[in-house]
């Protein structure tokens, strides 16, 4: 096998850092510019805080890690995640094998390698996960042996920010993904949690893009890029039901809120349409003004109330932006937003609105908060380093006490549900009398109390038929914290009202008010998946567990199970001051399945010296671990018991007090 070079990084010629135009140059020597798109001036900005005014700035090359030296080396690996299987293949320079594509280039075709790799572990993939690699338009086969093997050099250095690629397959292909199977499963959950499901196709380079998502009614039209550039099938078909509901904070925060109305009479839902193709052409169509042929920016299908709604998209007044810029100037941007042609009635399930007040602690429009020194009411410091007396301070961060929203609801509505057909809708009012005992206090002496039942998002859980350790915000798929799952609240002073405090928690940052709970288990994969699969590519994976059940009841301690799954490299230590996070077994084997990419990406060596590992193993039988972990856990409960599983065995650590 042959070796990998190890060359001088071309991108800093060895000297670990790179001189680059600096931004100022882009809007020249004026402290309000306006975003022309014009390229890079040669004219430096004088007051800039950056370069000083001199037009470069020094960057560490993140190419070569600030080593000055990197490795012409990628490795390919297929593993099949059903026996175990790996095997790898490695492009080194010296005789690629490239041939040329139908523009004449060279080429060598990585396609090939995942077959025959895939072949051999007996796995299913996609080809598509690996890309080719392009040769310089210099090469020649004729070439001299020592010109093409500098050639390749090159060529593999610009392909090294992802050197070590991981494809994973199964013995047996996935079932493919029904376009309108899909469809129809993503409009019954939206009448479910009473979401619009908007279906929008936006022009873009080389074609039409498209998005697909949940939106609560009243959310503007969304900006910039929206989707892939595929058709309304294959969008259907990258699309699931958390990639949907993904960003509806976001998208909704300056709708308006209003009370829910679920058991209102609804018409019967209609059909959702059999033709995938018949429908992307009718929202297509919308793309064109039908008065003066004219292409219009897109157009929207809004699945509302049981019935779809087409709309065009239109060009709305320009609107001036400005931005501060790291270089201390201020860039004018002018946009253009895009509004509905026409907008749907309202569905019969949207009450009154939901009283609201200004929130004091931002400032709409600015990125103006109210400084630490200043919250809770107190007076500013006159001598705080932040706002230097004045009690409100910049910040790139939305406002802590809304969340961005610039509002606190006196209602906040919660739904929780399954995902499937079960769901309940909640209400809490601020203001509502509630018996809540005084259960603990926290250290700077403010009382903490608990409300009853119907407030505790862990009991709720067991109404959809789920458990409280699988609660996560369908909105991004973060856990549910303590509080709102068992009902904790720590009130600002003695007296304050508990069910208001509660109320502007849970409705921190929520899209119209609305906090939308799934308790369905996460889909994840067996714990022996995972480590079979670290043992077949020679890494380790890494289990941490803390059993903190003895501590239920005590609001202000962790309890429960916290979990964490990592793939690292074999002799990678355990840090003690890692804790785990993860609220159940499944969601860490959910959320290490998700990265897995990435964690094999990172355990390249850093030193350019060291070559990548090329791993091959045949299949392996691994006993699924959970039980003994579990016993290991509650044998030393408050401790983190940290696992490590490698080719050369286990290893048991433990941390903590």
């Amino acid at each position: 096998m042959s070796a990998a070079p190890v060359v001088v990084c071309p991108d800093c010629d060895g000297m670990t850092f790179t001189l680059e135009p600096c931004r100022c140059t882009t809007y020249g020597d004026r402290f309000l510019a306006d975003d022309d798109g014009l390229g890079p001036r040669r004219e430096a900005y004088r007051n800039c805080e950056q370069c000083r005014g001199a037009g470069s700035v020094a960057y560490p090359c993140h190419r070569c890690g600030r080593r000055g030296r990197r490795r012409a080396q990628l490795v390919v690996t297929v593993a099949n995640l059903d026996t175990g299987a790996v095997a790898s293949h490695q492009v080194v320079p010296g005789g690629l094998d490239a041939r040329r594509d139908p523009a004449g280039a060279w080429v060598v075709d990585l396609a090939d390698r995942v077959r025959d790799l895939a072949a051999d572990v007996g796995a299913i993939v996609s080809e598509s996960d690996v890309p080719p690699l392009w040769l310089t338009p210099e090469w020649r086969p004729e070439l001299p042996a020592a010109r093409r093997y500098e050639l390749e050099v090159q060529a593999i250095l610009r392909a090294d920010h992802h050197p070590w690629r991981l494809v994973c397959g199964r013995s047996v292909a996935a079932p493919a993904v029904e376009p309108t199977a899909r469809l129809a499963r993503l409009c019954a959950l939206a009448d479910l949690l009473l979401l619009d499901l908007v279906v929008e196709a936006r022009r873009q380079s080389g074609g039409f893009g498209w998005g697909i998502r949940y939106e609560v009614p009243g959310t503007p039209v969304a900006a910039g890029p929206i989707g892939w550039p595929f058709s309304l099938a294959e969008a259907l078909s990258r699309i699931d039901v958390a990639g949907a509901l993904t960003g509806l904070a976001e998208r909704g925060l300056a709708a308006p809120a209003r009370v829910l109305r679920p058991g209102s009479p609804r018409p019967p839902a209609a059909t959702v349409d059999a033709d995938v193709d018949q429908f992307e052409r009718r929202i297509l169509a919308d793309c064109v003004d039908p008065g003066s042929g004219d292409d219009l920016p897109g157009a929207q299908a809004i699945w509302r109330d049981g019935r779809w709604w087409h709309s065009t998209l239109r060009p709305g007044g320009p609107q001036e932006v400005l931005a501060e810029q790291l270089t201390g100037q201020v860039i004018r941007r002018v946009r253009v937003p895009l509004t509905r042609g026409y907008e749907p009635p309202a569905p019969p399930w949207l009450g009154e609105p939901v009283d609201w007040r200004p929130c004091p602690d931002c400032r709409p429009g600015c990125r103006l908060r109210v400084c630490d020194c200043s919250l809770s009411g107190r007076t500013a410091e006159p001598d705080c380093p932040h706002c230097c007396g004045v009690g409100l301070r910049p910040s790139a961060f939305p406002c802590f006490t809304c969340g961005g929203t610039h509002r606190l609801y006196r209602r906040v509505l919660v739904t929780i549900t399954d995902l499937r057909h079960r769901v309940v809708h909640l209400a809490w009012d601020a203001g509502t009398p509630e018996v809540a005992p005084l259960v603990a206090t926290q250290p700077g002496g403010k009382p903490v109390v608990q409300l009853p039942d119907r407030y505790r998002l862990g009991a709720w859980a067991a109404v959809v038929g789920g458990r409280p350790e699988h609660l996560v915000d369908a909105d991004g798929g973060f856990a549910i914290g303590k509080n709102l799952r068992d009902g904790y609240v720590t009130l600002p002073w003695a007296g304050a009202d508990p069910v208001g405090e509660y109320v502007r928690d849970a409705g921190r940052g929520t899209a119209a008010g609305r906090l939308i709970v799934t308790v369905a288990p996460p889909e994840a994969p067996p714990l022996s998946e995972l480590v079979r699969l670290a043992l077949g590519l020679d890494l380790a994976l890494v289990v941490s567990v803390c059993d903190d059940r003895h501590n239920a009841g005590d609001p202000l301690l962790a309890d429960g199970l916290s979990w964490s799954v990592e793939i690292k490299l074999r002799d990678a230590p355990v840090r003690p001051d890692e804790f785990p996070c993860r609220p159940s077994l499944a969601a860490a084997l959910a959320w290490c399945a998700e990265c897995l990419i990435d964690a094999v990406a990172e355990a390249v060596p850093s030193d350019p010296t060291t070559p990548i590992p090329v791993p091959r193993s045949e299949p392996r039988d691994v006993a699924d671990p959970d039980q003994e972990l579990l016993r290991l856990a509650a044998q030393h409960a408050g401790q983190v018991v940290t696992v490590r599983f490698t080719r050369a065995g286990r290893t048991v650590s433990l941390s903590g007090i």
